[in-house]
């Protein structure tokens, strides 16, 4: 496994950033897009000189079945119309494994299509489920792509207190695209990005 000495501490500390993102205060947000069923929020991001951005929405279904569609799995493919291509390259523990995906080209293919090699981690929190992940400095590349970088992304999903059936599901993503694109062209293609991500997963359940 390419530059990943310990994966238990290493997952951990994923864990602990993604909590830590969770429990930024509400004032420190600004709305980036709003629509009846998802806010997307934003702020600027402390890894790299882009955002931070927090999508929130209340999903029809329980925990389990929506990371199951989230996370790295034959099911991603199904729905997510950004994702053209996912391989798991490597299980690693349970519930951790390095995975390589392709994202299709996006604003009239401003931004053309990319490549992540990111590790993934499953775990629990509080009633329901967190799903992180963080890509890696991955040597092998293919030239056909532009390879982007995750820093720690991740999806808490609880369930509703008053109704267990339903889920709200919390996201945090901050995605360095690089290559030559204007800053606001991917400011404006995350947002929407993160709204249409809700709409598809809603279909697909």
């Amino acid at each position: 496994m390419e530059g990943l000495p310990d994966v238990t501490s290493f997952a951990t500390k994923l864990k602990n950033t993604l909590i830590q993102y969770h429990n930024i205060e509400d004032d420190k947000w600004r709305v980036a897009k709003k629509t009846k069923d998802v806010t997307v929020w934003r702020k600027p991001s402390e890894e790299f000189n882009g955002y931070l951005y927090k999508a929130q929405g209340v999903l029809d279904d329980i925990v389990n079945n929506i990371i199951d569609h989230i996370r790295p799995g034959p099911c991603r493919l199904d729905w997510d119309s950004l994702m053209t291509s996912l391989d798991v390259l490597e299980h690693l523990e349970e519930n951790c494994c390095v995975m390589r995906y392709t994202t299709a080209g996006q604003l009239w293919n401003i931004i053309s299509p990319r490549e992540f090699v990111d590790f993934s981690y499953t775990v629990g929190y509080k009633e329901g489920l967190l799903s992180c992940g963080i890509s890696l400095d991955w040597s092998e590349k293919r030239p056909e792509f532009v390879r982007g970088y995750n820093h720690p992304c991740g999806w808490f999903c609880v369930p509703l207190k008053d109704n267990p059936n339903q889920s709200l599901l919390t996201g945090y993503i901050q995605t360095d695209l690089r290559g030559m694109i204007p800053q606001s062209a991917v400011d404006t293609a995350m947002a929407s990005t993160l709204a249409n991500f809700y709409v598809d997963l809603r279909k697909a359940l």
